[in-house]
């Protein structure tokens, strides 16, 4: 047998939950790799990876029993240092090549490479194949050793004998199973053996199982062990539990919450349970929080949103008789749900406005003063981005964005937002409701976060919208004044996050705001030298400005993503207002498409390079008395032509139209730069002619610069 399928599998003590799924994938990449690095593997060899709670497992198909042989080709020395003047080897030379296993081999089987200083001698050897015993046992150290383990856990084995062992692992090792085919393969791992056996489900199985071939691991597990062993399988198999499980309802199934009740589970069984319908007058959000965060629960929610008093849990035990089951977890939750509901209770008894004068305990940075000030500073930014959009939207209402910033971060010092500081902006929401302030206010207190990821919803009020703009500024210029810009990765307070979420809300709710001006109403706010010293408008506007381009890069139009030339070409003018930024972009898009735009192009970057040479001011205005050849005269009574038409394209926001007149240039442009000598010696025919060419750059370049759509 030349190949056969390969399974290792370690068994465990139960792993950590939230590291399972990233362990198994580590486990079986690592072996996977290591055995393909040493010629084990062959192109058809196919990875499975399984992960239960206790165990890390994986199946290779195609595995080599010996790696074939192969010839390698060691480097040496330099020629020059690897002889010495009479022809012979240096100590360097017969050291290299002793190191390598090869100590009596003649200068004469050496290979020269290269030529003058650079020849280096070589030796081409014949590397016998690794066997797969030796092979996995490399695999098996290497991956253990770079297994991401979120913390170490340090463990005995044969404590009290002559054996005794100290190990390091994630949790403690209790069997090691190599196959390859039906055969075993001798290895050694965590001061195990390997062996032909595993465990299965610790309740529903009972003794050891044999494993008699590598193919038979999944389907032996599933029907002898009670284990699914496939942490896909497994998960897929618990979605659709919980979805028959529902009886028509919505079941609220996080990612993150369904692969950590999967690591929980090699036997996922679901099971309907209940609490008293008394706690739904708690915002079902804190219901829903406290299920899943806590209990690892499946809430449950009717047509229109509303929560359930039902909920499904997702047991490790099958059974005929789950009475106790179900009413162990509903008495283990209910006293969470207890808490909420008296959280909930007791902050209501005071209103957010008699709260805010308690932020002046709570430190927002030391460097940036308390929650108190940090409030003042985002009302006063709020006040002038409402000021500012009052007159374009004259519904704007300035003193309810002002009474939104004053509230908003009050339900910080809330029982359950302190309990739950991932409800923060949604407690502040149902408390302002509950002190009979405005809708708008009320909604301003959570919809002030949005958009906390990317894709996520932006504020629907005006209100919350402009308290949004304020907050995201407040804390961009403020964290980056105080020298906490990011670097490379490193962005602990989320300032890219922030910054992208100042450009969507611009962008998306074409806002007309000039975004310097904002940044630096905001840093006006600031009363810390450091502050004022380190918050650089240009730099934090670039900053922006990546993230805008960030942005348009996954934008598309007609199923097609945005390229970068045409980012770039509305981008790289440094736009200050974003409510037409992605007209532009359509329009560059447009224009691109059209037969002229290579020429067109080319010829605006070419205009450009010749302007960005000239050290002395152009004329503005165009002598037409100096216009002495025929192409610069057509040129200039064709630009005079689309003028008007172009102007009134772009002040009526048709940017795609203003850009498709620049095609009946094309000819005339191409003449221009046959017939006529821009850099004349005549220097009143040489300004006149750069003065025609700004003019024409100029106005080509009014939606965007298409000289960057030259390749």
């Amino acid at each position: 047998m030349n190949q056969a399928p390969l399974l290792l599998e370690l068994l465990t003590e139960e792993l950590p939950p939230k590291a399972l799924k990233k362990l198994g994938q580590s486990f079986s990449e690592g072996i996977t790799q290591s055995l393909k690095s040493q010629g084990l593997l062959s192109d058809a060899s196919v990875t499975t990876s399984f992960a239960t709670p206790r165990r890390l497992a994986v199946h290779i198909s195609e595995v080599l029993v010996k790696a074939p042989d192969r010839r390698a080709q060691e480097k040496l020395l330099p020629v020059s240092i690897a002889l010495d003047s009479a022809g012979q080897a240096t100590a360097p030379l017969l050291k290299k090549l002793a190191s390598l296993g090869y100590p009596d081999t003649p200068i004469s089987a050496l290979e020269r490479q290269g030529t003058d200083k650079a020849e280096t001698f070589y030796l081409t050897v014949d590397v016998p194949g690794v066997e797969l015993s030796k092979g996995l046992q490399t695999a098996i150290e290497l991956t253990i050793s770079k297994l991401p383990i979120p913390k170490v856990m340090r463990y005995q084995i044969a404590p009290g004998t002559e054996q005794v062992q100290d190990v390091e692992f994630v949790r403690p090792a209790h069997g090691l199973l190599a196959l390859h085919g039906s055969n075993l393969i001798a290895v050694k791992a965590l001061g195990l053996d390997s062996g032909n056996t595993t465990q299965g489900h610790r309740f529903l199985s009972s003794g050891s199982i044999k494993i008699e071939h590598a193919d038979q691991y999944l389907e032996t597990l599933r029907n002898s062990g009670k284990v699914l062993a496939s942490f896909d399988e497994r998960l897929q198999t618990m979605r659709a539990a919980l979805t028959n499980a529902s009886q028509g309802k919505q079941v609220l199934m996080p990612e993150s919450l369904l692969e950590e009740v999967c690591s929980l589970v090699e036997w996922p069984v679901v099971y309907t349970c209940q609490f008293e319908e008394e706690y739904l007058t708690v915002p079902q959000e804190c219901l829903i929080l406290t299920m899943q965060t806590n209990q690892k629960y499946f809430a449950m929610t009717d047509a229109n949103g509303k929560l359930s008093h039902q909920f499904l849990i997702v047991s490790n035990i099958e059974t005929k008789t789950p009475e106790a089951i179900i009413s162990g977890n509903e008495r283990v939750v209910r006293p969470r749900l207890a808490d909420a509901k008296f959280f909930y209770e007791q902050d209501r008894k005071k209103s957010l406005i008699d709260r805010t004068a308690l932020l002046s305990k709570v430190v927002y940075h030391n460097k940036l003063g308390t929650q108190l000030e940090r409030t003042e500073r985002v009302t006063k930014i709020a006040s002038l981005i409402a000021h500012q959009l009052k007159t374009s939207q004259p519904n704007v209402d300035i003193s309810l964005a002002e009474r939104a910033a004053k509230l908003a971060k009050a339900d910080l010092l809330t029982d359950m937002v302190g309990e739950f500081p991932e409800l923060q902006g949604v407690m502040g929401r149902y408390y302002a409701l509950n002190d009979k302030e405005h809708p708008d206010v009320a909604a301003a207190c959570m919809e002030h976060y949005a958009p906390r990821f990317a894709g996520d919803a932006l504020p629907q009020t005006d209100t919350g919208t402009i308290l949004a703009l304020a907050d995201k500024l407040e804390t961009l210029v403020g964290i980056w004044g105080i020298g906490l810009a990011p670097t490379g990765e490193k962005d602990p307070f989320a300032l890219r996050r922030h910054a992208l979420g100042i450009c969507r809300i611009l962008l998306e709710k074409k806002l007309p705001l000039n975004i310097r001006q904002l940044i630096q109403g905001a840093l006006d706010q600031f009363d810390q030298a450091e502050v004022k010293e380190n918050a650089k408008l240009d730099l934090i506007h670039q900053f922006i400005l990546d993230r805008l381009r960030a942005y348009l890069k996954d934008q598309s139009l007609d199923g097609k993503a945005y390229s970068t030339n045409e980012v770039e070409s509305v981008v790289s003018q440094d736009p200050q207002v974003f409510d037409d930024v992605l007209e532009r972009l359509e329009a560059v898009r447009r224009f691109s498409s059209l037969d002229a735009a290579p020429v067109l192009a080319a010829a605006n970057k070419r205009i450009g390079n010749i302007l960005k040479k000239v050290d002395f001011e152009i004329p503005k205005a165009v002598d037409q008395k100096l216009l002495a050849v025929e192409a610069e005269v057509s040129l200039a009574k064709a630009l005079d032509a689309i003028l008007p038409s172009v102007t009134q394209a772009f002040e009526q926001g048709h940017f795609t139209d203003a850009l498709q007149a620049f095609a009946t240039l094309r000819d005339d442009i191409d003449r221009f730069f046959n017939d006529v000598m821009v850099m004349d010696p005549d220097a009143a025919l040489r300004n006149n002619r750069l003065a025609l060419l700004s003019n024409l750059h100029s106005l080509m370049n009014r939606v965007a610069d298409i000289g960057k759509l030259a390749s």
